[in-house]
Parts: C-alpha cells; sequence; structure tokens
C-alpha cells in the first residue's frame, strides 16, 4: 500500500486566490475596488487629502512646541504664531478641496449612473 502512488489533488489557482484575497484587503480597508475610475479617483484625493491632515496636525504641534520653548523670545513665538496661522489656512484650503472635490465626483457619479 506505501508504494501505491496517491492521487494528488491540484491545487487552486495561485493567481485566483492572490486575487481574492487582494479584493478582501482592499474591501477590508474601505477600499471599493468596484466603483469604477470615478470611484477610485475619489479615493485617492481622499487619502491625499487625509494625509495633508496629518501633515496640518503634526505643524500645529510642531508650531505649538516651539511656542512653548520659546523662553519669552519674541522670534521664536512670532516664528511660532506665523507657523500656526499658516498651518490654519493650509487646513481651510484642505477642507475646501475636499468638499469640492466630494461635491464634483458626487454629481459626475450621478450624471454616469444616470446614463
Amino acid at each position: 500500500m506505501a508504494l501505491v502512488p496517491y492521487q494528488v489533488l491540484a491545487a487552486t489557482n495561485p493567481f485566483t486566490t492572490a486575487q481574492k484575497l487582494t479584493g478582501e484587503v482592499g474591501t477590508n480597508a474601505g477600499i471599493n475596488t468596484g466603483g469604477g475610475l470615478t470611484q477610485m479617483i475619489g479615493n485617492l484625493i481622499n487619502v491625499g487629502l487625509g494625509f495633508l491632515g496629518i501633515v496640518f496636525l503634526v505643524l500645529m504641534l510642531y508650531a505649538g512646541f516651539l511656542w512653548m520653548t520659546a523662553q519669552g523670545d519674541d522670534t521664536k513665538v512670532k516664528k511660532a504664531k506665523d507657523m500656526i496661522f499658516q498651518a490654519i489656512i493650509g487646513i481651510i484650503i484642505i477642507v475646501a478641496a475636499y468638499a469640492i472635490s466630494n461635491f464634483v465626483l458626487g454629481s459626475l457619479l450621478n450624471a454616469t449612473s444616470q446614463g
């Protein structure tokens, strides 16, 4: 019995398995892979704007650190205040870009889905 070759069951195609896992990972990460080009562009814009929000947070923390460690030096305090002001202007621009991109891509998606 040990010398009789056993029937080997063929494994599933590794490319199909990888494609399935990639779709599951994307779905679990909140990336909709089945929405078409407009959905993908919208996701990329949202990721980029989210990254810019993180940059805003880091700038605000750094400016606050500069202000707290200025030890009464007016030039350092002025530099920190300017950095905070510029970061706030930047986040306003980011929020406006987010609102505009959501409006435009939503309108584009509605226009293409209505036929």
